[in-house]
């Protein structure tokens, strides 16, 4: 008995430790943040399409949090974008971090591929663009018709891909949104020290040398 009292106090002052460190400093810290002036909310479009992102599960093969170079040394080198802070986040709720990378990080998209063709035909056959892809095909996303109506949007697709019978392949809403939503990741803005000092300083030490370097680009 005399050994079990030290036993709990210890493990509820970890408990209270965890709870303070991990919870508590993190909340106070961001407790102020503010959305980057460049940042615009989404769209009620994009806002669909961010749903669509979910539904079929995008962010279990692509992550959404660009890393410094303290923590990897090819997230720029790839083109991805400098490392993510608290405000890029400001209008996501819930986030969409992600923890796998079996696809690219998708947290700038819309600054390197702007084309919403070249997204829709991604999306109707990844193959058709990267022969090596992994990514699924959607093509519930989209539907053949014999004659193409007044503001639809076809996909445009090598020959080898085009359907039989002379049929057009026409993206369906949840792709027009979820390409809206794509297009809407551009974080290339500049962004404060203030704000990378909000990362993990463990990893990263060079908040101010990365923030010169990004407003120089």
């Amino acid at each position: 008995m005399n050994r079990l009292l030290p036993l709990l106090i210890g493990a509820i002052g970890v408990l209270l430790l965890a709870t303070l460190m991990l919870v508590i400093l993190p909340a106070w810290q961001l407790r102020t943040s503010e959305p980057p002036e460049q940042l615009k909310p989404y769209t009620a479009q994009q806002l669909l399409g961010r749903d669509q992102y979910v539904a079929n599960g995008c962010l279990y093969c692509h992550s959404q949090q660009p890393r410094s170079t303290g923590q990897t040394l090819f997230d720029t080198a790839r083109g991805w974008g400098r490392a993510s802070t608290p405000g890029d986040y400001f209008y996501d709720s819930p986030h969409l971090l992600g923890t796998m990378r079996t696809g690219p990080d998708l947290f700038n998209v819309g600054a390197r591929m702007k084309s919403r063709d070249w997204h829709l035909t991604h999306l109707y056959q990844p193959r058709a663009i990267f022969d090596w892809s992994l990514m699924p095909s959607y093509p519930y996303m989209f539907e053949l018709k014999d004659q193409v109506a007044e503001g639809d949007v076809v996909v445009r697709l090598p020959e080898s891909l085009q359907p039989e019978g002379g049929k057009h392949v026409v993206a369906r809403k949840e792709a027009l949104d979820l390409v809206e939503y794509l297009l809407a990741l551009d974080r290339t803005y500049a962004t404060s020290a203030q704000e990378l000092d909000k990362r993990d300083r463990g990893y990263d030490r060079r908040a101010v040398e990365a923030s010169t370097d990004s407003g120089a680009k």
